[in-house]
């Protein structure tokens, strides 16, 4: 992995406003039910990935497209209350924000979420993006935001890129990516189901990625970096109240313990404690822990 870093690690991708229910039970049609808690807060994969790394100690900055309305304006005042630098937002008076309803099954756990699309990402030339994109230490983007860095004219050869690959990504490659993060689900459905994890994570190494973390929700994860030897890693324990951003605390955690310098196996059991203790609270970010990264792996 490259080197520790004090940089910024700039996020790419997707912001929405939430409004979180909780039940007991799915709403039947035409009924009234009852919330025992209900919340607003920032959501996204990318946003929600910068808080949890801001909260990790991590200079962070997002850069996304909002509307100029009233959900875009609660986006950019959570994601500055946290430390995060804002200033690559392209406001769009001619989109709507990204925003969402979701309910929260207590019974289940489990949730069922109705959104409004979030607008393309992209960014005008000579935006404060590329500014950020050329000095940054890490990028990180979603499946909304892998476009825009992708196919950025002047992105720097040796910018080192983190892929949320848990979403499919329309004509991705892992190649010269140095941390690609997607799902054993998103493998399989790439490599085919009958392979092991660790073969499928080798494919992704050989398809050019530079390390890999799959996760697996409740299994955990597994790690492999060229030229190593596959790594499961188990899942923390949990007091779930939602799983809602669980997967974008995890994304954000990884990464700030990456560029801090925490081997990546030690980052992916640092990730998965963080993401643990975010599901203790209905939206995706209240409950993350802010944290000091420990370079010294804890002995279990």
């Amino acid at each position: 992995m490259p080197q520790p870093t004090t940089g910024t690690l700039l996020f790419v991708g997707c912001a929405t406003l939430d409004s979180i229910a909780l039940v007991q039970d799915y709403p039947a049609a035409d009924s009234r039910t009852v919330a025992t808690d209900f919340a607003t807060a920032g959501g996204g994969p990318a946003a929600t990935a910068a808080v949890a790394a801001a909260r990790a100690g991590a200079r962070t900055a997002f850069a996304g497209v909002l509307g100029t309305d009233e959900e875009g304006d609660r986006i950019i005042h959570g994601l500055e209350a946290e430390g995060v630098d804002t200033s690559a937002v392209v406001r769009d008076a001619g989109v709507k924000t990204g925003a969402s309803v979701i309910i929260v099954s207590r019974a289940t756990e489990s949730r069922a979420i109705v959104t409004r699309p979030v607008p393309p990402v992209s960014f005008p030339a000579g935006s404060r993006f590329f500014e950020l994109l050329e000095s940054a230490a890490w990028v990180h983007t979603d499946h909304l935001g892998w476009n825009a860095v992708a196919t950025a004219a002047n992105r720097p050869r040796n910018v080192h890129v983190s892929v949320d690959a848990g979403n499919p990504i329309p004509a991705f490659s892992p190649l010269g990516v140095a941390l690609y993060v997607p799902t054993i689900e998103r493998l399989q459905a790439e490599y085919g189901a009958g392979h092991s994890p660790e073969a499928l994570l080798g494919k992704a190494l050989d398809d050019g990625a530079s390390a890999v973390v799959a996760t697996a929700g409740s299994d955990g994860a597994w790690v492999l970096e060229r030229g190593g030897q596959a790594v499961h890693v188990p899942a923390s324990a949990a007091t779930i109240v939602s799983t809602l951003g669980a997967g974008d605390v995890y994304h954000g955690a990884l990464l700030a313990a990456v560029a801090a310098g925490l081997p990546l196996v030690e980052a992916a059991a640092f990730a998965g404690r963080t993401a643990a203790a975010s599901c203790g609270g209905l939206d995706g970010r209240s409950a993350i822990p802010r944290q000091t990264i420990n370079l010294v792996p804890a002995s279990n």
